[in-house]
């Protein structure tokens, strides 16, 4: 079973937060990925960021496994609408991967990291400073516009899934990075 993880925290308060990227992103590409729903799992834990491994552990049973899991999360290094496959790579100070890293003991499974960094006019990627201010950001509500440029984004994200899963991750890095 080919499954899909949208990383964030259960909750009404939660929804449009930049944090909840992942699931936000999970339950557009599952509507557009329908056809495919026999292969592949969608799925957006119910525990919070920082506890998502507990949920996905009990799914990946060995080295198999892994290849057929994505893992969809918010990248406050990467600007808003903008995606990036990597695979086998350390958690990037961000908990919830890291979660999953510590549950799964591996780090060789696919992500798909997508932005939610404001940006200058010139393009330069403008981050909160100092650990109060990023958490306030990370934690803090998209506006319409934002949650419009994810809209956008979406079509890209099915893709890259649906070429992860039939043409593989060098491929799929290939064409969508």
């Amino acid at each position: 079973m080919k499954i899909v993880v949208g990383l964030g925290n259960p909750g009404k308060e939660y929804e449009n937060t930049r944090h909840n990227t992942g699931r936000i992103m999970v339950g557009m590409v599952e509507k557009k990925l329908d056809k495919n729903k026999n292969k592949i799992k969608f799925l957006t834990p119910d525990t919070f960021m920082n506890n998502s491994g507990k949920t996905i552990a009990p799914l990946v049973k060995n080295k198999k496994d892994l290849k057929d899991l994505v893992v969809i999360y918010d990248d406050i290094d990467l600007p808003l609408g903008k995606m990036k496959i990597s695979f086998n790579r350390s958690s990037g100070g961000h908990n919830g991967l890291g979660s999953v890293i510590r549950a799964l003991k591996s780090e060789e499974f696919l992500r798909i990291r997508i932005g939610i960094a404001s940006v200058t006019p010139s393009g330069k990627i403008r981050k909160p400073k100092g650990e109060k201010m990023v958490i306030n950001f990370i934690l803090g509500e998209f506006k319409k516009s934002e949650l419009d440029v994810l809209k956008k984004l979406e079509k890209k994200v099915a893709e890259a899934i649906e070429i992860i899963f039939s043409e593989g991750k060098e491929k799929a890095m290939s064409l969508c990075n």
